[in-house]
């Protein structure tokens, strides 16, 4: 018996349209789709980007009435002037987005998804 090992994970999203999450997504930060519980009105569905996968799932609207804090995901790139780039043509970010070198040793930009979720993009220096 060998000792366990974890290799990915699949943070899942709170959303509240499915459909229009996966358009910011797909349109905005150029994931394909993984897979969907529906073709045509999903309540969860994941995205995938290179290495990684999201899943989204519906959570109904007056959960957002109490403010709660929402999930801030760090993933780890390469070539993040690129990726900032890029991701500065799609009108994503926020006003207070920008890249910078922190004093933890990483290069970094985060914004908000269409739903408060957090995503942080960041690679070490």
């Amino acid at each position: 018996m060998g000792k366990g090992y974890l290799h990915q994970i699949h943070p899942v999203l709170p959303v509240i349209d499915v459909v229009e999450a996966l358009k910011f997504y797909v349109n905005k930060l150029d994931f394909k789709i993984a897979f969907a519980d529906d073709s045509k009105n999903p309540k969860y569905a994941g995205i995938r980007l290179d290495d990684i996968e999201i899943h989204l799932q519906w959570h109904d609207v007056s959960e957002w009435e109490t403010a709660i804090d929402r999930p801030m995901l760090r993933i780890v790139t390469q070539n993040i002037e690129d990726l900032f780039k890029e991701y500065n043509t799609q009108d994503v970010f926020h006003d207070h987005t920008s890249l910078k070198d922190t004093d933890w040793g990483t290069r970094e930009f985060a914004f908000y998804d269409l739903y408060k979720n957090g995503l942080t993009f960041y690679q070490d220096l």
